[in-house]
């Protein structure tokens, strides 16, 4: 006969007055939307298709896919809230994902361009990469944002693109030792950024529904046929550009409190506390 409570074995029938919810809460949700997940697998397909076309050799296909990877990653996150389809799960895929495209693939792909002459050094510096940018996500995931303006430290698609602009532009790569040395900065830099506290400029509050003046529309245009026009340079510019604006924005911070008028001080009004007492009658 098996041990136990049979009210262990059917709960159901022996303790009426347990609710049925709790059983309910302890299985998982089945089914997943569907719109978003397809954006997360289109990301998660080019970070393999990058790693894939690294290991052959061709830099210059593996590069690009990147920068497809951060714009499906973009879309799905953007399509999941405007839909209302936001869950657990596609917070836990979309990380998932992001490590392969924005951690190893970027990591290999400068590896196979510059890191490999300098040995260990180089694949060491690669897995600083990995492992920042699964310590960035692991971070975001549990971190409760006050300000929804600003990203706590660099985003790792952000990151990814770095070395995935600079591919792109010198797609031949580095083979000599001392010419290979400052492919590292490629991959510790952005790690460092990544687990830094520094605030980078977060697009998620956008409201594209909104009135913006004519001067923005002009300047996605502009955007689009420089792209258009010359994409390897865009792109580094992107990058570059995106990495630099967080120190920008503590330059101009700390420049406006350096001017800013010190705080006048209080005049003591008459009579009142702190004021000058009169001075006694002259005998």
């Amino acid at each position: 006969m098996p041990l136990g409570d049979a009210s262990d074995r059917h709960p159901a029938v022996f303790n009426p007055l347990r609710r049925r919810t709790d059983s309910q809460r302890r299985r998982f949700r089945r089914g997943v939307y569907l719109l978003p997940s397809l954006f997360t697998i289109g990301n998660l397909f080019c970070g393999y298709a990058c790693v894939a076309y690294a290991m052959r050799g061709d830099l210059e296909t593996a590069a690009p896919l990147i920068g497809f990877a951060v714009v499906l990653d973009m879309l799905d996150g953007r399509i999941a809230r405007l839909t209302g389809s936001t869950s657990a799960f596609g917070r836990e895929f979309d990380s998932l994902a992001d490590v392969v495209s924005f951690g190893m693939a970027p990591a290999l792909l400068a590896f196979r361009w510059g890191l490999e002459p300098l040995g260990r050094l180089g694949w060491a510096a690669g897995f600083v990469f990995v492992s920042a940018g699964a310590i960035r996500l692991a971070r975001f995931n549990i971190q409760a944002t006050t300000d929804k303006r600003y990203f706590v430290g660099l985003p790792i698609p952000a990151a990814a693109a770095v070395p995935a602009a600079t591919v792109y532009l010198l797609p031949d790569g580095l083979q000599a030792y001392t010419s290979a040395v400052p492919a590292l900065l490629l991959m510790l830099v952005p790690a460092l950024l990544m687990v830094s506290t520094i605030r980078f400029r977060s697009f998620k509050t956008i409201d594209l529904q909104s009135r913006r003046p004519y001067k923005v529309l002009l300047a996605v245009t502009i955007g689009f046929f420089a792209i258009a026009m010359h994409p390897r340079w865009a792109l580094v510019a992107l990058a570059y550009g995106y990495l630099a604006s967080a120190f920008v924005g503590m330059a101009r911070s700390r420049l406006r409190r350096r001017g800013a008028p010190a705080p006048a001080e209080a005049k003591p009004e008459a009579g009142g506390e702190g004021a000058t007492p009169p001075a006694p009658p002259q005998p």
